[in-house]
């Protein structure tokens, strides 16, 4: 017996005697964790400074009206391309608008199978033209000073694309206690999303 003991032990039977191990990182996603986390306690809220920045225009109801016509007039409005904008990649990528002035132009001349013509009856309603679809008038902001004329109740501040990473987190703080909308924030608050 004492020779046995002594004798090597070759793979295939190493292999039989203990199961196979599973690797190192397998084991430790699998392994429950100890340190959960605490459970959750019931602890009111941090108070947030100021007012709470609006999520719509306080607009009146006719107001609200013409908005939501304009949604419809937006809807059946067709894409007004220049002529031959098929023709030529180089006026029909950025989508601008020609006038037709052509003598023989079957687009002046609004033949059907043409590109339609811009015309003022595709227009939205005067009293809500170039509000934001929440019916916000958007305002480019630069500085604080610009910021604080604001009436946060009927404008939303864009801030201007020129303004740093760093002044422009400044300047979303000071609209946060504000009240005032941003239209364009880097970071979105909790109670905005």
């Amino acid at each position: 017996m004492p020779e046995e003991e002594n004798a090597p032990v070759t793979k295939t039977e190493a292999a039989k005697e203990s199961p196979p191990k599973a690797p190192a990182r397998r084991r430790a996603k699998a392994a429950p964790k100890e340190d959960a986390a605490p459970p959750k306690t019931t602890e009111p809220a941090p108070k947030e400074e100021g007012p709470r920045a609006p999520r719509r225009a306080d607009l009146s109801p006719a107001a609200r009206t013409l908005l939501g016509a304009r949604k419809q007039i937006d809807r059946r409005r067709p894409l007004f391309g220049r002529q031959a904008r098929y023709r030529y990649f180089r006026i029909g990528r950025d989508m601008a608008w020609r006038r037709p002035r052509g003598l023989q132009s079957k687009q002046r001349r609004h033949y059907g199978y043409r590109p339609k013509v811009v015309r003022v009856g595709y227009r939205s309603p005067a009293r809500v033209r170039g509000l934001v679809p929440s019916g916000f008038r958007p305002v480019i902001v630069h500085t604080d000073r610009e910021l604080q004329a604001i009436d946060a109740r009927l404008e939303a501040a864009i801030i201007a694309r020129t303004v740093g990473t760093r002044r422009r987190l400044v300047l979303e703080e000071t609209a946060r206690k504000l009240g005032i909308h941003v239209l364009n924030p880097i970071v979105k608050s909790e109670r905005e999303a």
